[in-house]
C-alpha cells in the first residue's frame, strides 16, 4: 500500500509530524546532539555556550564533559589542558582568536566529572612540566598524553 500526504500515515510524507519531531531535537554547529546529553535543549545553536546561556543552571551543575589537550604550532613547546562540555566546540572558540586558525585538538577524553578530571590532570602535569601558566604547560603533547591517560580512564 502506498500512503499519500493527505492520509498522513507515513512520517516522511507528513510535514506536520516531521516538523514536530525536529522541534524536539538539538543541533550545535550543525551537529545533532542526543537527548541524553546533559545540556540538551531543543533548538539550533551556534555553539554550546549559546545553548548554555539559555539553560545556564544545567551548564553549571553538569559534571559530564571532556578533558582535552590543545596545541598550536606557533607555541611548539606549550600545550593547553582544559575541560569543556565538548572539546571540539571549545576548539572552535579558540580558532576565533587566531587569524590562522592553527589551534589543533591533540586529544580528548570523555569523563564523568570534567572538573575533577581536569584538576587531576593539572596536578600530574605540574609535577612533570618545566613551566606552567594557568592551564598552559611547557610540555611535549605526547608526553602529557602518556602521563594523564590512565587518570582520565579512571574518570570515564
Amino acid at each position: 500500500m502506498i500512503y499519500t500526504k493527505t492520509e498522513g500515515k507515513y512520517y516522511k510524507d507528513n510535514p506536520e509530524r516531521h516538523k514536530a519531531r525536529n522541534n524536539n531535537r538539538m543541533w550545535v554547529n550543525g551537529k545533532y546532539i542526543k537527548q541524553g546529553h546533559p545540556l540538551h535543549k531543543s533548538g539550533k545553536y551556534k555553539n554550546f555556550e549559546d545553548a548554555a546561556f539559555s539553560s545556564l543552571e544545567k551548564y553549571n551543575s553538569s559534571k559530564e564533559g571532556q578533558v582535552y589537550i590543545i596545541v598550536n604550532e606557533s607555541f611548539p613547546q606549550w600545550i593547553k589542558v582544559g575541560m569543556a562540555v565538548d572539546a571540539e566546540d571549545r576548539l572552535s572558540n579558540y580558532q576565533t582568536s587566531s587569524p590562522y586558525r592553527d589551534y589543533v585538538l591533540y586529544d580528548s577524553w570523555s569523563v564523568s566529572d570534567r572538573r575533577a578530571a581536569e584538576a587531576a590532570a593539572h596536578e600530574i602535569l605540574s609535577d612533570c612540566s618545566d613551566d606552567r601558566k594557568n592551564e598552559w604547560f611547557k610540555c611535549d603533547p605526547a608526553f602529557a598524553k602518556l602521563m594523564i591517560r590512565g587518570t582520565m580512564e579512571e574518570f570515564e
